[in-house]
C-alpha cells in the first residue's frame, strides 16, 4: 500500500554555512537524539525510498525581523526557486508547497506566481516563526487567496526551540476561526499542535476541511501515547495525517514510532491504542483527502 509524507522539509541549495553545519538549537528539536535542520538533496531523496509521495516546502522569512531566520527560512523568491527545482528533478516523488511571508505586500503576486509558473499545489506557513498573528488582515488576505485557488495551507503548530518565535501564534485555537472564516479552505495542523494536542483534536473533529499531521509525536512517547489515545476517545483518528518532518526524523523512524506507540504502557491497564487505525494513518490517501491526487 502506497505511503504519502505530507510534511517534509526542502534542502537549500546555498546554505549560509557548510551544509552539514547545524544551529546550536537543532539538538532541542529532538529528546532522543541530535537532529540538524541542514541536509543536501541527497540525503533527502534516500531518505524518502519507500515513501511514494511526498510535500515537499519551506518557510519564508519575516521580512521585517531577521532574529527568526535559520536555516529553514529565507527570502522570496528564492525559498520557492529552490523548492520548484528539487521538484522538477523529481516530479514523480515531490509534490512543491510554495511559502510567503503575510506582510510581504507582494505576497499574492508569489502566490500566483508560484502556481502559474512554478506548478506547486499549496502552501506553508509558519505563524510562530514568522511571528505573523493568523488572525490578522494580511493572514487572512493569503487564507482568502488560498481558498480561491483550491490551495491547501499546511500551518506550523505548537512548540518550537526558537527563542523569538511567538508560541500563541502557533495555538491550533487561532485556526478554529481562520476555519470558520474559510470553510472550504483545506487546512493541516502540523505536529498535532504538540504539546497542544487535545486543543488541536477538538479543532479538527469540528472543521471537516481542517486535519492534522502526526511528524514530531513519537519521540515523546508518554505525549505521543497520551495526544493518540485522545484521539481515540474523540473519534478524529480518520483526520490524521501521516508527516516525518524530515529531516528532523526519517520517514521509517516515523513508522516505526508509530507502531511501537503501545510499549510506553505495556504491563499496565491503559488503554491501548487501535494498531489497525495506526496502519491507517501510515497509509491514508491523504493527497486524496487535500485535493491533491
Amino acid at each position: 500500500m502506497p505511503i504519502f509524507d505530507i510534511h517534509t522539509h526542502a534542502p537549500r541549495r546555498s546554505l549560509p554555512d557548510d551544509p552539514g553545519a547545524s544551529s546550536t538549537s537543532d539538538a532541542l528539536y529532538r529528546p532522543d537524539k541530535h537532529a540538524s535542520t541542514a541536509h543536501t538533496p541527497e540525503t533527502y531523496i534516500a531518505a524518502l525510498d519507500g515513501i511514494q509521495r511526498a510535500v515537499v516546502f519551506n518557510i519564508a522569512a519575516d521580512p521585517e525581523d531577521d532574529r527568526n531566520n535559520s536555516n529553514l527560512q529565507y527570502a522570496v523568491p528564492e525559498v520557492n526557486d529552490d523548492t520548484a527545482a528539487i521538484v522538477r528533478e523529481h516530479p514523480e516523488k515531490l509534490i512543491g508547497f510554495l511559502t510567503v511571508h503575510a506582510r510581504d505586500p507582494k505576497a499574492l503576486d508569489e502566490i500566483d506566481r508560484c502556481v502559474g509558473d512554478l506548478g506547486m499545489k499549496g502552501i506553508k506557513l509558519g505563524p510562530n516563526y514568522q511571528n505573523i498573528d493568523p488572525l490578522s488582515p494580511e493572514a487572512f488576505r493569503v487564507f482568502k487567496r488560498a481558498e480561491e485557488l483550491g490551495l491547501p495551507v499546511l500551518l506550523h503548530q505548537g512548540t518550537s526551540p526558537v527563542q523569538f518565535a511567538d508560541l500563541d501564534y502557533a495555538h491550533p485555537r487561532h485556526i478554529d476561526r481562520v476555519a470558520t472564516a474559510f470553510p472550504d479552505l483545506k487546512m493541516i495542523l502540523a505536529h498535532m499542535a504538540h504539546p497542544w494536542q487535545i486543543d488541536c483534536i477538538v479543532v479538527i473533529r469540528k472543521h471537516p476541511n481542517v486535519f492534522a499531521d502526526i511528524s514530531a509525536q513519537f519521540y515523546r512517547p508518554w505525549s505521543a501515547w497520551n495526544a493518540f489515545c485522545l484521539a481515540q476517545e474523540w473519534g478524529v483518528m480518520h483526520k490524521l495525517l501521516f508527516g516525518s518532518d524530515l529531516p528532523i526524523a526519517t520517514p521509517q523512524e516515523t513508522i516505526d514510532g508509530l507502531r511501537s506507540i503501545n510499549e510506553v504502557i505495556e504491563g499496565t491497564g491503559l488503554p491501548r491504542i487501535d494498531e489497525e487505525q495506526i496502519e491507517a494513518i501510515i497509509h491514508r490517501d491523504s493527497l486524496g483527502l487535500l485535493g491533491l491526487s
